[in-house]
């Protein structure tokens, strides 16, 4: 007959504790993570509805701020809370969990620029109305930069890590990443000097090497520019601080170039008067720039008409308006040409076939 001796019952009693803690451990992270839906559902709710009551919108930016770091606490604490209770607390859970408050005062530090922003929008008003919201967008980049290095350094030291000794142990990598970060730093200053210039603006439509289309983001590195195919190129600021930038958006007119091919029934009279006509209608033409160039010429016998020269500028930049204009140009000149029972040359040839006798 087998008895349970006394070893035995103090070893079950041993795994019934252990499971016992750990059923009670898992009880009270997942108590934390309902109390985490019960901090959104009502603690948030309610927080909400007094920011809403308050004149700024300061509280309610802050509110939103805080939501989901303070989400991610419950979490922290609970899983705390139960590795203690179960007694699987060590070093390295410690470090992690120091790591991650860390992470979470950084998260809400970081978050917490976009509530400054108006502030820095205004001291980059200082530099300039034209590039305020690029320089202003800039230090933002530049300040959660910063905040992010900071973080990273402080969660190093919570590990004991030594920061420049860390760097200097890095030896050749340390040198290919000085090698690397060669590139960024020239792309930094880059953005710099793009904006000290002022040789570009957001929303631009500028043209660089083989790359055109309209400035969407000037940021830390690199620029981004919307071509017209839509897509989206993304171009290193040393590229755009060393190679020619032509900015259409910064001309204010545009050209409009052509030639109209009148038949060779036209006569000398008829021409000039035609001619006359359209210098007067571009004269008078309230989209058209009287201050610029205006050429309107008969120069060219072509093989199949006479051509007449037509070189104006528009008194705008914007593309969709400059079309509208030429439409109008090009239709009051095909009235003025048939005004006069003139007609437009195309392209023929003349056989002539003789016949034997």
């Amino acid at each position: 007959m087998n008895y349970i001796t006394l070893e035995q019952i103090n070893h079950y009693l041993d795994n019934y504790t252990h499971l016992k803690d750990i059923a009670i451990a898992l009880t009270i992270f997942f108590v934390f993570i309902y109390l985490r839906k019960v901090f959104t559902k009502y603690v948030v709710k309610f927080l909400s509805a007094m920011a809403s009551k308050s004149k700024n919108d300061i509280d309610d930016k802050f509110l939103l701020i805080i939501i989901e770091p303070i989400r991610f606490l419950f979490i922290i604490i609970g899983f705390k809370i139960a590795i203690s209770y179960a007694q699987y607390s060590s070093e390295y859970i410690n470090l992690i969990i120091k790591s991650l408050l860390i992470f979470v005062i950084f998260w809400v530090i970081y978050s917490s620029v976009t509530v400054f922003k108006s502030s820095i929008e205004k001291f980059a008003l200082n530099f300039g109305n034209e590039l305020h919201q690029e320089l202003s967008l800039f230090i933002i980049k530049a300040i959660r930069i910063f905040i992010f290095v900071w973080a990273f350094v402080m969660i190093l030291q919570v590990w004991n890590i030594n920061v420049s000794a860390f760097i200097a142990s890095l030896g050749l990598g340390g040198l290919a990443f000085a090698l690397a970060a060669k590139d960024t730093a020239a792309n930094l200053f880059g953005g710099l000097t793009l904006l000290a210039d002022k040789s570009l603006k957001l929303n631009d439509w500028i043209k660089v090497n083989s790359t055109e289309g309209v400035v969407e983001d000037i940021g830390l590195r690199t620029t981004k520019i919307r071509t017209f195919e839509k897509s989206l190129i993304t171009v290193p600021n040393q590229i755009l601080a060393n190679s020619p930038v032509e900015n259409f958006s910064r001309r204010g007119i545009r050209r409009i170039k052509f030639r109209i091919g009148l038949t060779y029934e036209t006569s000398a009279d008829t021409i000039l008067k035609i001619k006359q006509d359209i210098t007067d209608m571009l004269k008078s033409h309230p989209d058209i720039a009287q201050d610029a160039t205006m050429l309107v010429k008969f120069d060219k016998f072509e093989d199949s008409s006479l051509s007449i020269f037509i070189y104006t500028f528009t008194s705008t930049a914007n593309w969709d308006r400059y079309l509208s204009i030429k439409e109008d140009v090009n239709i009051k000149i095909m009235q003025i040409v048939e005004s006069y029972d003139s007609d437009f040359a195309f392209n023929s040839q003349t056989i002539y076939l003789k016949k034997e006798d």
